[in-house]
């Protein structure tokens, strides 16, 4: 029989007796624990326990040989499912794990049904309570798979087997006292590790859920094309706010611990954080108003320095570039708010490029403008609803210097490779029409040394 202790707290005084402590409480908890613990030990070596434990373990074995067999083939089978959501793939890999334990509970419930049918209840109490730790740490590891994040996962699993292992075998309560007297106290404030335990098993849950609501609410936003890409961004900010704030706060709330007593610690932690995370807060705020103005959004191609690329993503302290090379450029929020940023797509996706070339004076000006209008009109990506134009811009030391200036409306294709491609099409125009570039060139001419002595 399990025996309970009723722990007092530090305020409560029995009659006739003076206070308990929390060490005595401590020692009183443990000493029921050992109890309960040497009583059951003492149990296990009776002869109807024993040979229940040998049946547990025999069944074991055949499990295991059963998933020895059978896992292969299901592995082979899965492999064969093309078609299959990866949800439904990643849920069948992880029975696939788990065919062991699967095979062992079926097992072990038929052995305490024929043994209940065949003998007293009490020659097969050890089965069943085995059978109940089993499928109770079957269905947690089939559960928490649900849960994406790996350590909320961990800590959600093996929290859950432990306090069903405790209230299985009768020690819930106890548990829960020793924890209870292992406390925190300052003034009015007391926190125990019981508490704590409380706390992040009821967070992770709720967490688990806002999670799950971000994701559903996330995912609704981001279809809907009447939002404009950068208020998307910041819906979904505010959403994850919301949810997971309220996640926190009602967890805390749930398990008892007075808010209003770390207010006054909250407001000292956050003067000192806000001298300390000075930039960190800039960056957040200044990811609001880039937000909240619209001046960049996902897919904007923009030049930050020697810096050009495409908004892949707006976080909340950074925006991620990423360049035509591959590269990508975590920049801080308050560099975009503070530096001059060119954004060649913030009104529309129309571009300029100017090209500098030069003929040599025996070349009409005039077929030259001509040859190379047409020849940059005849490249894919120059666009015709906006005029390409050549322009004479000056006499230079050996050649007539020229402009050309075409537009493109698809910056996100890379302004180097367009230039390259007009480029190839002066040249060909040129070399077929006679037209040529000049260069530099300079004539070097060797002098004789004078021998030494003679006149120069």
């Amino acid at each position: 029989m399990a025996q309970h202790v009723n722990i007092s707290g530090p305020d409560d005084v029995i009659a006739g007796a003076d206070p308990i402590g929390p060490l005595e409480q401590i020692q009183n908890v443990l000493a029921s624990v050992l109890t309960q613990g040497l009583t059951f030990v003492e149990t296990l070596w009776r002869p109807w326990n024993l040979y229940q434990i040998g049946i547990a373990l025999a069944l074991f074995a055949v499990a295991h040989m059963l998933r020895a067999v059978f896992s292969p083939r299901l592995r082979a089978w899965l492999r064969s499912r093309e078609g299959w959501p990866i949800w439904r793939m990643r849920y069948a890999v992880v029975i696939n794990k788990r065919l062991r334990m699967i095979f062992f509970v079926g097992l072990i419930w038929a052995a305490v049904w024929i043994m209940r049918e065949a003998t007293w209840p009490s020659r097969s109490y050890l089965l069943g309570v085995i059978a109940n730790l089993a499928t109770a740490w079957l269905v947690i590891a089939l559960t928490t798979r649900l849960i994406g994040n790996a350590f909320v996962r961990s800590i959600v699993r093996y929290g859950a087997w432990i306090w069903v292992t405790l209230s299985i075998l009768g020690l819930l309560e106890e548990t829960e006292q020793l924890l209870e007297s292992l406390a925190i106290e300052a003034g009015d404030f007391r926190l125990s590790v019981w508490t704590i335990v409380q706390a992040v098993m009821v967070l992770g849950v709720l967490i688990f859920v806002a999670r799950l609501l971000t994701r559903t609410a996330t995912g609704r936003v981001q279809t809907n094309e009447d939002i404009s890409p950068s208020m998307q961004v910041l819906v979904v900010k505010a959403i994850q706010v919301v949810f997971y704030g309220a996640a926190i706060f009602i967890g805390l709330k749930a398990t008892g611990i007075d808010l209003t007593g770390l207010a006054f610690l909250s407001g000292a932690i956050g003067v000192g954080l806000g001298f300390g995370l000075q930039k960190v807060v800039s960056n957040l705020v200044s990811g609001v108003i880039i937000l909240l103005d619209k001046s960049i959004k996902p897919g904007d191609v923009i030049s930050l320095g020697n810096t050009f690329g495409w908004i892949n993503s707006l976080g909340a302290r950074y925006v991620s570039v990423v360049t035509r090379d591959g590269k990508e450029y975590l920049i801080p929020n308050e560099d975009l708010i503070t530096n001059q940023v060119v954004n060649w797509s913030h009104s529309n996706d129309f571009v300029r490029l100017d090209i500098n070339f030069g003929t040599a004076y025996s070349d009409s000006p005039h077929k030259v403008r001509e040859l190379a209008i047409e020849a940059a009109k005849s490249v894919d990506r120059v666009i015709s609803i906006r005029p390409t134009v050549c322009h004479v811009v000056g006499f230079g030391d050996s050649s007539v210097d020229y402009v050309l200036r075409f537009w493109i409306q698809d910056p996100t294709g890379g302004l180097t490779n367009i230039r390259g491609q007009v480029f190839l099409a002066l040249w060909d125009a040129f070399e077929a029409n006679g037209i040529s570039i000049p260069f530099p060139q300079r004539e070097v001419k060797v002098i004789e040394p004078v021998p030494f002595g003679s006149p120069a």
